[in-house]
């Protein structure tokens, strides 16, 4: 017996940043941005009530925000406590995180996916996306992935339909272009806004080229 769906998206995806902190979901939020993710990084954030602080005060900015979709990366158990819009898991976080209460407490769904077989893997489990990367070579995680690029991406979008894609990974706002091209609905960025010489420009940019 399949499992139900995860609730869908209220919103296009779009352009969609991934950020370190609550205080850059707001200012994203501020700039015209809807779509937003927290992925706090454990070496910035040690003590266990700073990441809930971190987690209360993005699930709240969001809520401040009409059509605003904020995702909690990982930090699923913080998400349901809070009551978040969605959260983002990798593919570990299926053995270890209660998909069924997310499922049921009605919050949204990202998986990250690398390779036909993880992208089969999370389809089953009906999330409100799926993300495929990394697109391009990142160096700001080490990935045991080789790059997609644009040819398979094409190809993986099309094997994630009916749940909409998000690109992810090495993608510049000069890249998006060719990757909105292949389908996606979504493209997320993580350095593109956040190490921009002008963060704002760069996020208003992005919502342009993302039609967002």
């Amino acid at each position: 017996m399949n499992p139900a769906p995860f609730a869908p998206l209220t919103g296009p995806i779009g352009f969609y940043p991934v950020v370190p902190n609550a205080r850059w979901v707001q200012r994203l939020l501020d700039w015209g941005v809807r779509t937003i993710q927290l992925r706090i990084k454990a070496a910035d954030h040690e003590d266990a009530e700073d990441i809930a602080w971190e987690v209360r005060t993005a699930v709240a900015a969001g809520r401040g925000v009409p059509g605003a979709q904020v995702f909690i990366n990982d930090h699923w158990q913080l998400a349901l406590e809070y009551g978040a819009y969605g959260v983002h898991l990798g593919q570990e976080d299926l053995d270890t995180a209660d998909i069924s209460a997310l499922r049921e407490a009605g919050l949204r769904l990202g998986l990250s996916t690398h390779t036909p077989a993880e992208l089969a893997r999370a389809k089953a489990v009906q999330p409100s996306y799926l993300a495929i990367g990394p697109v391009y070579p990142t160096t700001l995680k080490v990935m045991p992935y080789e790059p997609v690029g644009l040819e398979r991406l094409k190809l993986w979008v099309k094997d994630a339909a009916p749940c909409p894609a998000v690109a992810i990974g090495g993608i510049s706002l000069a890249l998006m272009e060719g990757v909105i091209a292949c389908g996606v609905d979504g493209v997320a960025v993580v350095s593109a806004v956040t190490l921009a010489a002008d963060p704002e420009q760069a996020a208003r940019e992005g919502l342009r080229l993302a039609g967002s």
